[in-house]
């Protein structure tokens, strides 16, 4: 049966963002061969939303205090790209990764499975 996800994160600098992973967010990895890092996601939700255009997919990364995680990744340089929106089902904010791309960060209200 399914035991787990791979996700795949495009980077226009995979260096970088896997530097962020491994030394700013701490997550733990191996080297699958030749400096290719494969990491350890924290525990994962999936959802679905409707969609009147094409199809798509979205990596968000949650917390329990949105707060107190934007202080300490702010205070390891972390560039926030979007406000805290305060939405129905949590608070949201977005950060910016080292190759460019953006990963959404947000503090859930909806209950976790």
């Amino acid at each position: 049966m399914i035991d787990g996800a791979h996700v795949v994160l495009y980077s226009r600098d995979v260096e970088a963002d896997r530097a962020f992973l491994r030394d700013v967010l701490g997550w733990g990895h191996v080297d699958a061969g030749h400096g290719w890092l494969i990491f350890r996601a924290p525990p994962t939700e999936v959802a679905f939303h409707p969609t009147d255009g094409e199809p798509s997919h979205e990596l968000m990364l949650m917390c329990d205090d949105l707060d107190e995680t934007m202080a300490e990744l702010a205070a390891r340089d972390v560039e926030f790209t979007r406000a805290v929106e305060e939405a129905r089902w949590g608070r949201v904010t977005a950060l910016r990764l080292p190759g460019g791309g953006e990963v959404s960060l947000y503090q859930p209200r909806h209950p976790r499975p």
